[in-house]
Order: structure tokens, then C-alpha cells, then sequence
């Protein structure tokens, strides 16, 4: 299915002149910024990350580019500012997204043989977050609404979307290592537009409207600082701070490239020599 959709996705770039036509690989690592990771890059608690894609170049300096990518986030109070580790939060999700970005080279890579590069386009993505409960049992937490999500006691929270968009953008740095091979390492900032990547954004609600409309559960995850080792039982009052909304989640990839010019799958059978005396010659190539 996900094959699929990879090529419906990409169907439109398929006829495109292939001397200009590349398949792309990345390969690095995946990390998020938000209210229980508030450094904006760092490479602790990163998972890893995968894509593949097509890229057309235009000409020497602006190429259109499109992939699809597999990745893990994930966040935990115990490693965050100190202020903050009395909720004892944490959270895990998969990513998916498929991006169309724009790509502009610096310098001419069949020249000098490298280039910095920088990239914008616009992509659209799924997550879901999870966690664990002491037991070791795994919860989706979008569903059980720890800020209110959904209840009737609340009606400006409405359940958030698991498929957005975003805005990709990053720079990166390429090297013409053969004539059919470029390899190169970039980092790739996503802009999105939710603040529950993370399923924090703004207030604690009352616990027991919490408990009534979600479950004990959701009382349970939406504040876990009894949890630790002498932490608080006292669940925090409604309205209580949980997350700042106002600044926004964000996600990052950084790694490395590898664009394969879709030459190198050419070939060709029979190569006609010119004409000669003696009639011409068929002799087979292999690209």
C-alpha cells in the first residue's frame, strides 16, 4: 500500500527527460523540538529516520525534489529543563511524510564537484503519540483527550488532527563523488502548524470532568508526577499551566544523501557502427 502511494504521489514527475531524472536516498537521524524538548537542535534521545525519492534538475542551480519519509520522535520530562520534570511527561510517535521542495545549488556541482545547497517546499505528514504506563502497557494519547479534548466542559478543544501540513526547509552540502552518483549530508527544519506533536500545548482540566468523559486513564497520563520517586500526588488544578501553546512543535532530520542519476539503468543492446566498406557492424553496450 505504502509502495502505492509512494507512486501515485509521484506520478506526475515520471515523465520527465530521465538524463535529468534522479533517484534519491536518505539516511540519518530524527528529533523534535516542543514542550517536553525545548533545545531547538540536539542530537540526544534522536531515533532514526529513512526517505526515498525522485529530484529533477532544472540545470546546474535549481532542482524539484520529492520524497517520502519514515521516522520516530520522541520526548521525555526526565531529560528536560529541570522546572519542568515534576509532570514526568513523555511521549513516542511514528512519522510519515511525503514533501515537494524546491532545491538551489550554489554553485555548478559539474564543475567545482561540491555546493551548498538550501531547500523549501511544503509537505504533509501523520503522527500519532503514545506512551507507556507503569505497567508497561502502550496508549495512543490523542483519543483519551488529556487536555479535554472533545468534552462538552470545554468546547474550544476539539480533537487534533494525526495528519498535517508543514513547511520543510534546510540546507546541506553535496559532492559529485561520480558521474552518476552525488552524496551529500543535510538537516531539515519542519514548520508545522500544531502544537500537539507532543500531545502538550496548553492547561491542565478539571480531573474529575477528565475522568468522567476519558477514563481513569487519562487522568493517569495526563500527569505522572506521583510516578516519580518523591514527586507529587496532587494532580494539578484546572486551568494549571501544562504546555505553552504559543510556541509551537517542531521536527528535524539530519543525515545523509544520495542522489542515483536513472542513467545508470540505461541500456542499450546494439550500437550501429558507421557504414564502411564492408557493410556496418552491430556490437552490443552496456551503460
Amino acid at each position: 500500500m505504502r509502495k502505492l502511494l509512494l507512486f501515485i504521489l509521484l506520478l506526475p514527475l515520471i515523465g520527465i527527460a530521465q538524463e535529468h531524472f534522479y533517484f534519491t536516498f536518505f539516511a540519518g537521524a530524527a528529533n523534535y523540538q516542543g514542550d517536553l524538548r525545548n533545545k531547538r537542535f540536539a542530537v540526544d534521545q534522536s531515533r532514526g529516520a529513512l526517505g526515498i525519492g525522485l529530484k529533477y534538475d532544472f540545470g546546474p542551480h535549481v532542482a524539484l525534489r520529492s520524497s517520502i519519509s519514515f521516522a520516530k520522535i520522541e520526548g521525555d520530562d526526565k531529560k528536560n529543563i529541570p522546572e519542568l520534570r515534576y509532570r514526568n511527561l513523555n511521549f513516542q510517535s511514528k512519522i510519515i511524510e511525503w514533501n515537494v521542495m524546491v532545491e538551489y545549488s550554489f554553485s555548478d556541482l559539474s564543475k567545482k564537484g561540491y555546493s551548498p545547497y538550501i531547500f523549501a517546499g511544503l509537505g504533509l505528514f501523520h503522527f500519532s503519540p503514545f506512551t507507556y504506563d507503569t505497567l508497561g502497557n502502550k496508549f495512543d494519547l490523542q483519543p483519551l483527550g488529556t487536555e479535554g479534548q472533545g468534552l462538552a466542559q470545554y468546547p474550544d478543544r476539539k480533537m487534533y488532527k494525526l495528519t498535517e501540513l508543514n513547511i520543510p526547509f534546510g540546507i546541506g552540502i553535496k559532492f559529485l563523488v561520480h558521474e552518476n552518483f552525488v552524496l551529500g549530508y543535510e538537516i531539515g527544519w519542519r514548520k508545522l502548524f500544531t502544537d500537539y506533536l507532543d500531545d502538550v500545548s496548553k492547561t491542565y482540566v478539571d480531573k474529575d470532568v477528565l475522568a468522567q468523559g476519558r477514563g481513569e486513564k487519562a487522568v493517569e497520563l495526563a500527569y505522572r508526577g506521583g510516578e516519580l520517586k518523591g514527586g507529587s500526588t496532587n494532580y494539578p488544578g484546572n486551568g494549571s499551566m501544562r504546555g505553552k501553546g504559543e510556541l509551537g512543535d517542531w521536527y528535524y532530520f539530519h543525515g545523509i544523501t544520495l542522489a542515483v542519476d536513472m542513467n545508470i539503468f540505461q541500456r542499450s543492446d546494439v550500437v550501429h557502427r558507421p557504414s564502411g566498406k564492408r557493410g556496418s557492424v552491430a556490437c552490443p553496450r552496456v551503460w
